[in-house]
């Protein structure tokens, strides 16, 4: 080793990680700095003429597959930030010979070694990353394939050396050991297979990328653009992190409209950083990331999140190339089963169940939304029966919350009227007296009850987050005529004829089939916004004397007045005393396109929500 370098002779060692991205932007560092006669590479050359096809088609994904003598078929995925594959990628750009040097070998011992975190070499170089990790490395035996497989390559390195020219090698970090000690004596060439037979290329299918890459996949993509742009800025796994999270939240909120506050943004970074340390990693992995997403913020957000980490947009349709279907665990190959097995040494962690709830996929983009029918449409009874239920349960939090503003505290004289006042009693302990409640009976009962989530004010371009406005009637003696404005029907969609919604504010009035559409009707053209138009509407229909209003700002005067004319009374209940959770449960609906698709709704509702 010399400064900084690990070379012997004319030969430049890099040692890597494979399938990690920090470890492919060094090859590119170091090609552009040694400026090589040729690279070696740590692949069999039994299988180069597949490898070298499959480098050739990125960045559509390829997978090498082979079947061994015991019937189980091995694959070699081709990603981008596999050094290995950016190492033979820069040599055919470059017009620079490749050589393949590793042993062709079978049965090769799965090993779940971990590896130190990759991202250190950003901090501390690749040179001490190597030094550091090599003194962990002084006295270890290796397995028997590990030793034919690093005398293979010392071999071909020696050889290399011989004809000249500067060669760069790309190998593990794991076998840089074997191989330096290997290569100061003289070696003869291992006996090994010389040829494979079966051996094909095949093209990964889209939905597997989201799975096995070694990498995330938005990373992935990425570094693909990163490569695309001639390398201006090597990107940095933090920053493409935040980038990602950026992402998911305009979709959350364009989806699910639900902003991610600072403080919940924090707590998923604080949490993702702390999970990361506490499995020896420097930054958190797309798992992790998941993880953290759901505790700090919802599944809705998890799953955007893992949506928008899991998309690899260079795809093809037609790829001229067998489709593999690849899993953690199962894989196949044109209806065949394949045995998952790890062919190359590295410390993976991207194959693992993603923690958010999956969801009914469409066969192709925009099918769903595309046969939505507006005409028929209708609502899903199980999220109608939760709303009837809270309008229910604010009437009667309402009457309470106006009985103890009736009530007083009198001194006790001859009667205990309602009970003890306790507080009252022990604040005037030095009257010695004792306080009683005295209730005072409310007149009337609750009607209607509004609700606004959002008072959804026209910015100065007129733009409306909430602009589908709404009436409907209850279909049954025990539902409630509802009027709305929320999201647009069919623009979510989470199953065919399936529609996600968001209320951002709603009335309900009892007993139904008596409202007409307050959005048209003029007798309410006088409010000035959707929320005083609910209020006055809630007014106007209550069969009883008192109104339940729930904002987080008081109604306005006009509709104090309004109220007051009518004989009614409006009971004001700030909406920041209600349970978030409970509040986020009601604010989502769904929108069915006609009484049909309740037959299958709950499969697809149950999976979304």
């Amino acid at each position: 080793m010399t400064k900084n370098r690990i070379e012997w002779k004319n030969i430049r060692f890099v040692p890597v990680l494979h399938g990690r991205m920090e470890l492919a932007l060094e090859v590119r560092r170091q090609f552009r700095e040694f400026k090589p006669d040729q690279v070696a590479v740590e692949y069999p050359h039994t299988l180069q003429d597949q490898i070298l096809r499959g480098v050739k088609r990125l960045p559509l994904l390829s997978v090498v597959y082979y079947q061994e003598s015991d019937g189980a078929f091995i694959y070699l995925l081709l990603e981008p930030t596999d050094p290995l594959v950016e190492a033979v990628r820069l040599a055919l750009e470059n017009n620079v010979p490749v050589h393949f040097v590793d042993r062709d070998t079978e049965g090769y011992p799965l090993d779940r070694s971990p590896m130190p975190d990759p991202y250190a070499i950003t901090r501390i170089g690749h040179y001490l990353f190597c030094q550091a990790y090599l003194k962990t490395r002084e006295g270890e035996m290796p397995f028997l394939e590990d030793s034919l497989r690093e005398k293979t390559m010392a071999y071909h390195l020696q050889r290399l050396n011989r004809a000249g020219g500067k060669t760069l090698f790309v190998g593990g970090l794991y076998h840089l050991p074997g191989i330096l000690s290997n290569i100061e004596g003289p070696q003869a060439e291992v006996i090994g297979r010389k040829h494979r037979e079966g051996a094909g290329l095949a093209h990964l299918h889209q939905d597997s990328s989201a799975e096995v890459l070694t990498e995330m996949p938005f990373l992935v993509a990425r570094y693909e653009r990163f490569r695309g742009a001639g390398g201006a800025e090597d990107p940095d796994r933090l920053k493409v992190h935040n980038e990602l999270i950026g992402l998911a939240r305009r979709s959350h909120w364009k989806n699910n409209k639900e902003e991610l506050s600072r403080l919940q943004v924090r707590i998923m970074h604080k949490f993702a950083r702390n999970y990361a340390l506490v499995t020896g990693g420097l930054v958190p992995s797309f798992y992790q990331l998941l993880v953290a997403a759901r505790g700090a913020a919802d599944d809705n957000f998890a799953y955007e999140l893992w949506e928008k980490g899991s998309e690899y947009p260079w795809q093809a349709e037609q790829p001229g190339l067998p489709i593999m279907r690849l899993s953690g665990e199962d894989l196949f190959l044109d209806q065949k089963r394949i045995r998952f097995h790890r062919r190359l040494k590295a410390f993976r962690r991207r194959l693992v169940p993603v923690p958010v709830k999956k969801r009914i996929r469409e066969k192709t983009p925009g099918e769903w939304k595309k046969s939505f029918d507006h005409l028929f449409i209708c609502s899903y009874p199980p999220e109608d029966v939760v709303v009837e239920g809270y309008g229910q349960y604010l009437q009667k939090k309402a009457l309470e919350i106006k009985s103890e503003e009736n009530s007083r505290s009198v001194p006790f004289v001859s009667s205990m009227m309602d009970g003890i006042d306790i507080r009252e009693t022990v604040r005037n302990w030095a009257e010695a007296k004792i306080y009683v409640k005295e209730g005072r009976p409310i007149r009337g009962k609750v009607g209607s009850v509004v609700m606004i989530f959002d008072p959804d004010m026209a910015g100065k371009d007129g733009k409306e987050n909430f602009p589908w406005k709404v009436t409907w009637l209850g279909e049954h003696e025990q539902e409630s005529d509802m009027a709305f404005y929320s999201t647009p029907a069919g623009g979510v969609m989470d199953g065919p004829g399936i529609s996600r919604c968001q209320y951002g504010g709603f009335m309900l009035t009892y007993p139904p089939l008596r409202v007409l559409d307050i959005w048209q009707d003029p007798f309410f053209n006088v409010a000035r916004n959707k929320p005083e138009r609910l209020l006055m509407a809630a007014i106007d229909y209550s069969a009883e004397k008192h109104v339940v209003y729930v904002a987080a700002d008081p109604p306005s005067g006009w509709c104090q007045t309004m109220a007051a004319k009518l004989g009614k009374k409006i009971i004001y209940m700030p909406i920041g005393v209600f349970s978030p959770v409970a509040l986020k449960k009601i604010r989502q609906f769904h929108v069915l396109a006609g009484h049909h698709v309740r037959r299958y709704a709950k499969q697809y509702i149950k999976t979304a929500s």
